[in-house]
């Protein structure tokens, strides 16, 4: 290894309650947005296998508007960014993808 490559910084903080929150409200949107695409494209589905692909769809993306609001829920609890499973803090990192998971990787892995 170069002298001159940077060693990867991990972020040890935890994301502020404002970040939280900032994120929590920009995947809301995202998903309300996906969803309404997909109720407009639903009057266009052409067979039964499309009616059926977007029905599955639009329930992934309610489950996961669910575990955004019950991450706005931990976060006005001040039990956000702690895993669910063993209590640790979840890396920053993860947050910053996965603003709404209840779990860090290896209890995460754990369960699936």
């Amino acid at each position: 290894m170069s002298l001159d490559t940077p060693l990867p910084v991990t972020r040890t903080e935890r994301l502020s309650a404002h970040e939280a929150l900032q994120r929590l409200e920009h995947e809301r949107n995202s998903r309300l947005t996906q969803l309404l695409a997909l109720d407009e494209a639903g009057t266009d589905a052409e067979s039964e296998v499309e009616e059926h692909l977007m029905s599955a769809q639009k329930g992934t993306i309610r489950r996961v508007l669910a575990e955004v609001e019950d991450a706005f829920t931990r976060v006005r609890d001040g039990s956000y960014g702690d895993c669910l499973d063993c209590a640790k803090p979840i890396p920053v990192e993860r947050l910053e993808i996965l603003p709404y998971t209840r779990f860090c990787v290896p209890c995460r892995r754990d369960t699936v």
